[in-house]
């Protein structure tokens, strides 16, 4: 059994060497640990402080992709190379890597297909109020769309298996962490949480860059997330609150009208017949979009039976003792 350990990286010369330092060489269930650093178009010392550190492998992305990206690349090169399981961690140092062997456990005993760290976020002093309330509220947000019950669903500590990672597609540019275990619950992989502890801050979130730019994302990325898994739930709900406001106006104006009351109320039937016609256009558009869905499923399971049968997911992974860490595969192809 093979277990890679990724690092998704962007400038973490400063934090990697410390990251890379608390890793396992060992961990029960497995014959080896490889390490596999993603370097999303650093203009920093990270691919050299990799090579320093004892990285086995390295991917490099020409310009920066974006942390999903970076994320989907490492999952595809630890495939070429046999993983059995992959574990994600941060290169900030955030997540104990000691805890390893409590993500990896549950998937060695045939127990689950994804396991996530669940950090004690009340308990994390760094996390911002506002902070805490969004983390909250995206984990809600994931097990109403993923009908799991994953307590911190933005965590990017967690180990998934061979099969799980061959089935998962990211389309979210800003962050993974939300959309795989939606996908998990859709394609019925079997996911569990364990507790994890985490470290120091040792720099500020990237992903976070001010309160008002991490509240817009991250209301962006719950909303998108009901509209691509939940598309017709989503557009049923407003289709109903238009249909219904505009039948409520209706049945106002023809109360005033029955009572002849009516005139001076022809606003009211205006915006009536403007709402019903917006409901019922909105009760289409759920239609179509379930439809969309269902045939993005499809897709989906087309790509993975190809990956499986044709073993597609092959892109050329490099020793960290290449010089220079040349581009991915796809980037080069692009070029």
């Amino acid at each position: 059994m093979k277990l890679f350990i990724q690092i998704p990286c962007y400038n973490e010369g400063a934090t990697l060497a410390v990251a890379l330092a608390a890793l396992p060489r060992q961990v029960p269930g497995f014959d080896a640990v490889h390490w596999l650093v993603i370097d999303d178009g650093s203009s920093d010392d990270t691919v050299e402080v990799a090579r320093a550190n004892g990285v086995d492998h390295i991917v490099r992305h020409s310009g920066n992709r974006g942390l999903a990206r970076a994320f989907m690349t490492g999952i595809e090169t630890a495939l070429s190379l046999g993983a059995d399981v992959i574990v994600n961690t941060d290169a900030d140092n955030q997540y104990n890597a000691a805890d390893i062997p409590s993500l990896t456990g549950p998937i060695v005993r045939g127990q689950a297909e994804m396991v996530i760290g669940a950090r004690p976020i009340s308990d994390i002093t760094h996390f911002s109020p506002v902070k805490k309330a969004l983390q909250k509220l995206g984990s809600w947000a994931v097990r109403v769309a993923s009908k799991t019950s994953i307590p911190d669903a933005p965590s990017g500590f967690r180990a998934i298996s061979r099969a799980a990672a061959s089935r998962l597609m990211v389309f979210n540019d800003y962050t993974y962490t939300l959309e795989t275990i939606i996908q998990a619950g859709q394609k019925n992989i079997r996911t569990v949480s364990v507790p994890i502890r985490v470290n120091a801050d040792l720099r500020p979130s990237r992903l976070v860059k001010s309160i008002p730019s991490y509240i817009r994302r991250s209301v962006i990325t719950i909303i998108r997330i009901f509209v691509i898994y939940r598309p017709f739930r989503f557009f049923f709900t407003i289709g109903m609150v238009l249909f219904l406001a505009g039948l409520l106006l209706g049945l106002r104006f023809l109360w005033k009208y029955l009572t002849g009351d009516g005139n001076g109320h022809i606003q009211s039937l205006i915006l009536a017949s403007v709402l019903l016609g917006m409901g019922f256009q909105t009760f289409l558009v759920a239609f179509v979009a379930d439809i969309l869905a269902a045939n993005r499923m499809l897709l989906e399971d087309i790509r993975y039976k190809l990956n499986v049968s044709d073993q597609r997911i092959s892109p050329t992974v490099w020793s960290a003792d290449s010089t220079p860490a040349p581009v991915a595969p796809e980037e080069q192809q692009a070029s």
